[in-house]
């Protein structure tokens, strides 16, 4: 850990890919720790970082829920200049990581916007969308979304009026954290891999 970051990856590289965690798991959780090893691997570098009631629980054990949004954007907005200001990065994260960061995305001229899991709606309320400020991304956006997500299925995702500006890469069979069933003939590595290649072309094409 370099000044409360992770990062993995080449310092040289193209890329930078700011990520940030869901609303209930670090920035070293299992999923995270895979997906910026495997994204890191493809030549990208990926910086981890947390919010700050997330950075609290690891010094005071003690579990709150996430700041308001607006708390949370001034935040992202510190990590960017942090690393070099928007036209420097490409930001994203997991489900509430990456809708914060699609919200800056609406709002900031950054490279490009990466989500994975995004949390369209809140499990079994799918008339309470959290889309409104999709039509004013700024940048391409990619979210990378698992078929039989609770927070947004394939089908849900159909009926949606999304903006050309975004792209959905679907993981067949993948949950919130994009992992497949045993029943589905994948495991989570391979959906995970499946994921890193399409961040990885994402990532270039910026």
């Amino acid at each position: 850990m370099t000044g409360g970051f992770l990062i993995d990856g080449p310092d040289n590289a193209a890329v930078t890919l700011l990520l940030a965690h869901g609303a209930g798991a670090p920035m070293d959780s299992p999923f995270m720790e895979a997906i910026a090893a495997r994204v890191a691997s493809k030549g990208h570098r990926v910086v981890r970082f947390e919010f700050d009631y997330m950075a609290e629980r690891r010094t005071t054990g003690r579990k709150r829920p996430p700041e308001r949004a607006p708390a949370l954007l001034e935040q992202w907005r510190r990590t960017i200049d942090r690393f070099g200001g928007p036209g420097a990065v490409a930001i994203g994260g997991k489900s509430m990581g990456g809708r914060m960061a699609s919200l800056i995305a609406a709002q900031s001229t950054v490279r490009g916007c990466l989500c994975l899991g995004y949390p369209f709606h809140p499990p079994g309320k799918p008339d309470t969308l959290r889309i409104d400020h999709l039509p004013d991304l700024r940048c391409p956006t990619l979210i990378v979304q698992g078929t039989r997500d609770p927070f947004g299925t394939r089908d849900d995702v159909a009926a949606m009026d999304l903006p050309n500006t975004l792209s959905v890469a679907w993981i067949e069979d993948g949950n919130h954290d994009l992992a497949p069933r045993k029943a589905s003939g994948w495991s989570v590595d391979a959906a995970l891999d499946r994921t890193a290649e399409i961040a990885d072309s994402f990532l270039r094409s910026l």
